[in-house]
């Protein structure tokens, strides 16, 4: 694929999501079955992430602070976590992609190894980050014509992309990671320290 810049991907992107949208206006709240999930569907708190893969803050809270998350909050029954997808360039893109042809029960501990090895794949040459994003996938399974077939996708792309335009209508997101949590936007990253403030307060209410 040859280089190009992601800025034109993202203006073409917009005007395909934009028709997506108008004909299927769901808000940004809504949690459909094209989200990645994880926790308790009746959970009191749904924290809903807007991340970009080749995003060295996201790659913080997911390797740092996720885990503590999700052992406290989420396999608790206190949290419902929806991860969304907010890709600021190709690398981001592509790594988007690929997490939507990897099955549920192990979509989660892909999408950490590809943070926690964020460095390795993520290039601003598109050719390298694809090469190396691949041979990651390879090495959990996936073939060649898989790899081809995921990338090459436009269903997930438009899918990508629509949820993308959905949370820049409604939230204004600028910045990865960004949380909206029971409708209410928190921007940053944050430790678990500051989740735990933020939670705790909710669940006393």
């Amino acid at each position: 694929m040859k280089k190009f810049t992601f800025i034109i991907i993202w203006f073409f992107l917009n005007l395909c999501a934009s028709k997506i949208l108008l004909a299927n206006e769901l808000s940004a709240l809504d949690v459909t079955k094209e989200d990645f999930v994880i926790g308790d569907e009746n959970a009191p708190i749904t924290i809903i992430e807007y991340a970009s893969m080749s995003c060295s803050h996201c790659a913080n809270f997911h390797t740092n602070t996720l885990p503590e998350l999700k052992e406290e909050y989420i396999d608790t029954g206190k949290v419902r976590m929806v991860f969304r997808d907010y890709p600021f360039n190709y690398p981001a893109l592509l790594g988007s992609m690929m997490m939507r042809c990897i099955p549920g029960d192990v979509r989660y501990d892909y999408m950490n190894v590809l943070y926690q090895l964020q460095t390795s794949w993520v290039d601003r040459d598109p050719k390298v980050s694809k090469k190396e994003l691949y041979k990651i996938m390879q090495s959990g399974g996936m073939t060649k014509e898989e790899f081809d077939s995921c990338y090459s996708n436009l269903d997930n792309e438009n899918l990508i992309l629509e949820g993308v335009m959905a949370a820049q209508k409604e939230f204004n997101i600028k910045s990865t990671p960004s949380f909206v949590i029971n409708g209410d936007l928190v921007e940053g990253n944050k430790n678990i320290k500051e989740f735990r403030q933020i939670i705790d307060k909710i669940l006393s209410e």
